[in-house]
């Protein structure tokens, strides 16, 4: 298992936004509920979409309660719901910055105009399918508040999980795995009672692209910003090294 990581400097993680936004019940309702339809019903423990599902919502401070109920809804809909789409759309900032945007849709005709208008807003523009998403991977992504490199390591070779990256930030320690390893990970934390602040399957750049131009880092932190406003958008990852 390595013990570097390039995940720290480029991650875009939308709960620092989103935990002041109302619209985050919506967001994550929305994502459980096609996870519920899509997964294989509402039991977490058959649905593993759901378990990712639930995992994020919690991490964006969804209540228990509000999770239970919009699980409860979801099963409740028997299908007869509007039918979402899984979208992903790709383009470029000022600067060269990559970005892909996942989102989840009921109104294909809402939803790519105003993603093109958030790019074209700051100088960006948005790509054909497949321009960028080629420079990213997808992996399962741990964040582990109050804990070691060594007590992580420890917990997840005791379980036998594996992990590509593990790094630590003062008293945070960051874990990236391949997906297929997402509950195998989880459950080794959870056996170590080590304390999981956030968890996802998020896309990692292969490689990162300096942006040190005032304009270009503004340019980027108000397109993300927008994108993230729009009530269909889900996540956006970007391929940008910011300085500090």
């Amino acid at each position: 298992m390595a013990k570097h990581s390039h995940w720290d400097n480029i991650k875009h993680k939308k709960s620092a936004n989103d935990k002041k936004k109302a619209s985050v019940i919506a967001r994550m309702g929305k994502l459980i509920t096609v996870a519920v339809m899509v997964g294989g019903g509402p039991n977490v423990d058959d649905n593993p979409r759901l378990r990712l599902a639930v995992a994020k919502a919690r991490s964006n401070k969804m209540n228990n309660d509000a999770i239970e109920r919009a699980i409860r809804k979801a099963a409740g809909d028997g299908g007869t719901g509007k039918l979402m789409d899984e979208l992903t759309y790709e383009g470029y900032a000022p600067g060269g910055v990559a970005l892909v945007v996942t989102a989840l849709t009921d109104n294909r005709n809402r939803t790519a105009p105003e993603v093109k208008k958030a790019f074209e807003r700051v100088g960006g523009a948005i790509g054909a399918p497949g321009c960028v998403s080629w420079q990213f991977k997808d992996r399962a992504m741990f964040l582990v508040d109050a804990a070691t490199e060594d007590q992580v390591i420890e917990a997840l070779l005791s379980a036998n999980a594996d992990a590509e990256d593990i790094s630590q930030v003062e008293s945070q320690v960051s874990i990236s795995a391949m997906p297929a390893q997402y509950d195998l990970v989880m459950k080794a934390l959870a056996a170590a009672r080590l304390s999981v602040v956030s968890s996802e399957m998020a896309k990692i750049p292969d490689n990162t692209v300096a942006v040190a131009k005032p304009e270009q880092v503004q340019a980027l932190h108000d397109l993300v910003e927008e994108l993230e406003e729009l009530e269909d958008v889900q996540d956006v990852y970007h391929n940008a090294e910011l300085p500090d």
